[in-house]
């Protein structure tokens, strides 16, 4: 059950917040929902558990708070596609927006990636209107520009998607790529969006 707070959080409340959340969120992304525990994240906040739950009621609220949180943070990228640029270009700038984030907000994108199925179920589905408000807006901007000629004919629906799928994978399946190739490492986002950038461009621009 969520708590229910009537007052305004206090400067020192809002941090002790803030503390929790960042433990939880390395708890989550590397255990998942099922593998994360209060107790768990209570030591990774170097706080009692008694404490911790002073601040949230329970496990669930914790993983609601992230996963809106996450979620938004997913969004953005999203949103800013414009309907006023140039189309290819639009979607090459969404691509590295979306490596950016893979680079920046790896426990993020492997929150989202490992438990969102999980979450949907198991949080108010309200939470997820807001993405599926905005992939449509896009979906319908996609297929305007198809029809327009501004991009070759694609599904919009597999494009999103492979461009999820091609993008999110540097954060969610980082030590498989270490594993297997070491020597990118260093340069791994530089070379991905060298990679993928000149790929999608040649499949959107028209002929």
């Amino acid at each position: 059950m969520l708590s229910q707070r009537s007052e305004p959080l206090t400067r020192i409340q809002r941090a002790r917040r803030s503390e929790i959340l960042e433990a939880a969120l390395e708890i989550f992304s590397q255990n998942g929902y099922r593998g994360a525990s209060i107790n768990k994240i209570a030591e990774a906040a170097q706080m009692s558990t008694p404490r911790l739950l002073y601040h949230f009621s329970d496990k669930e609220e914790l993983y609601s708070e992230l996963l809106s949180a996450t979620l938004q943070l997913w969004l953005e990228p999203l949103e800013q596609i414009e309907e006023t640029g140039d189309p290819v270009d639009e979607i090459c700038i969404y691509i590295q927006r979306k490596l950016e984030m893979s680079r920046d907000h790896p426990r993020e994108s492997r929150l989202f990636a490992g438990e969102v199925l999980v979450g949907i179920k198991r949080a108010d589905t309200a939470l997820f209107e807001p993405l599926r408000a905005v992939f449509d807006s896009k979906i319908a901007l996609l297929e305007d520009w198809a029809a327009q000629g501004r991009i070759t004919a694609q599904d919009p629906h597999h494009l999103l998607y492979s461009i999820w799928a091609t993008t999110q994978h540097y954060a969610d399946f980082e030590a498989q790529i270490e594993m297997l190739s070491p020597q990118k490492m260093a340069k791994l986002f530089e070379g991905a969006e060298a990679h993928l950038v000149p790929m999608y461009r040649k499949l959107l621009t028209p002929t």
